[in-house]
């Protein structure tokens, strides 16, 4: 008959399908069904004759597990691209309650606790402490609501498939920096280093026998391989002799991995001197006012504990100062220059794992007193690690001082997007000519340099700015007006 009916066409079209896809000992899986060989032996028994419905309930359930939520790793920062934990807070078959310390994690900018998100039990740890350069949406661990499901989930084995992880709120003015390096991958290993041969030789060997090579210090010189097309295999190195220097020897030393904090720093860094036209200016301030002021107020405050240092009298100097030139209080933002109402000033402080700079929000409009707590707080939590995103995220204007370490002057790097970095040089004792019987008088000096992006502040405006900052500084008392 030339007309056939529908069921006839789809038991041939399932037969077709089965034993094109159906080999011996193979059970293909179906998402998380499989098809067992009985269903192609009851095929094959059954005089050519097939029929679906018996097909379809021959899938099993094999990936089923009691109902859980998968963690994903979240962005904690705006600029965070991969996370590294640090360690787990909790064990698998803890009991969680939400906001629960669940683990550290070190972020681009910082260590940060990542925070139970759901009510229940850990089941699985799927990333290990330690485990780094783990990217954003990445599967971390497994919750259930049930204690007695953690059992199941022993032997889980990550599929690659997580929730999407949460992003946090943009900040308001930093636009994210290009993703950090990766610092020791796991799943791929490094290629070797190059194994010296004769000059204009080209070698052909295995990853492996790279690898074993460079690690063993061999030569591929006169080796002769036995791999495909006569590439070198590891078991041809039995003959390799050591490999000679090239060049300079290599000296000693430790390879240091570089740390997510690390890696963004350098890449901001760097971004920050290929892609903003910087100028500096340099100008040496009299501090003799403001370091008698300095020590007047901490003789009234030490009744309270209150002890204020010049750094703290310079941040106050600098928002007023970007009160008095507003150009200085502005970003580059591509199509725009925004020039920010309050002024929010990051203070660089230096870490074990690198340079962080939290922010004293609202410094124009702060006391000196309330300031100098702020860094004092802020710096402690920096150097614990302990310091929260927004806390360090955005600012509009940098200082970084160096005075401590008897540094007289240098020039820092502008902050992206900010307009302006102050580089704070130590105070010394300078003679000055005077109209006396001596001749001279002593004075206290302080050297500052200001680091500008011309895209935002020319010239003239950079040096009205830092003029305001020396007469604040000179006279101290005038930032009370």
């Amino acid at each position: 008959m030339l007309l056939r009916t529908t069921a006839q066409l789809r038991n041939d079209l399932a037969r077709v399908t089965l034993r094109n896809s159906i080999r011996t000992n193979v059970v293909r899986c179906l998402t998380t069904r499989c098809l067992h060989r009985r269903s192609l032996q009851r095929y094959q028994g059954s005089g050519g004759k097939f029929s679906v419905e018996p097909w379809r309930q021959q899938f099993r359930y094999y990936a089923d597990y009691p109902d859980h939520i998968k963690v994903a790793l979240p962005a904690l920062s705006p600029t965070m691209e991969t996370g590294t934990i640090i360690s787990w807070q909790k064990k698998e078959g803890d009991k969680l309650n939400e906001g629960d310390l669940l683990a550290e994690i070190e972020t681009d900018k910082a260590t940060m606790g990542f925070e139970t998100p759901e009510e229940g039990y850990l089941a699985k740890i799927i990333q290990p402490a330690g485990a780094k350069n783990i990217g954003i949406g990445s599967l971390v661990c497994i919750i259930v609501s049930d204690e007695g499901s953690v059992a199941a989930f022993k032997d889980f084995k990550d599929d690659g498939s997580a929730a999407p992880a949460p992003k946090a709120a943009p900040a308001a003015a930093a636009p994210p920096p290009p993703p950090p390096p990766k610092a020791t991958p796991k799943a791929a290993a490094p290629p070797p280093p190059s194994i010296p041969t004769t000059a204009g030789d080209r070698v052909f060997a295995s990853p492996l026998a790279k690898r074993l090579a460079a690690e063993q210090g061999l030569s591929f010189q006169g080796l002769r391989g036995t791999g495909l097309f006569g590439s070198i295999t590891a078991k041809d190195l039995g003959g390799a002799g050591p490999a000679m220097s090239a060049g300079t020897a290599h000296a000693g030393g430790m390879d240091i991995p570089v740390s997510n904090v690390r890696g963004v720093i350098a890449k901001r860094l760097l971004e920050s001197k290929q892609t903003i036209p910087h100028y500096y200016l340099t100008i040496d301030v009299k501090m003799d006012a403001a370091l008698k002021m300095r020590e007047q107020f901490n003789r009234m405050m030490e009744k309270e504990n209150v002890r204020v240092s010049v750094n703290d009298i310079i941040i106050k100097a600098m928002a007023m100062a970007c009160k008095k030139v507003p150009e200085g209080n502005s970003a580059w933002l591509g199509n725009v220059i925004r020039q920010y109402d309050n002024v929010d000033v990051s203070v660089a402080v230096s870490t074990e794992s690198g340079l962080i700079t939290p922010i004293v929000f609202g410094a124009d409009w702060k006391g000196i007193a309330q300031i100098s707590k702020d860094v004092k707080a802020l710096a402690a939590k920096a150097r614990e690690g302990k310091l929260q995103p927004q806390e360090f995220q955005g600012g509009t204007i940098t200082v970084s001082n160096l005075g401590m370490f008897g540094i007289k002057q240098f020039s820092a790097i502008v902050n992206p997007p900010q307009s302006i970095i102050l580089a704070i040089g130590t105070t010394e004792n300078r003679l000055i000519p005077a109209d006396n019987e001596r001749g001279y008088n002593s004075a206290q000096f302080m050297s500052v340099t200001a680091s500008c992006d011309h895209r935002t502040v020319d010239g003239a405006v950079g040096a009205q700015w830092l003029s305001a900052f020396r007469s604040l500084m000179e006279n101290p008392m005038t930032m009370l007006l």
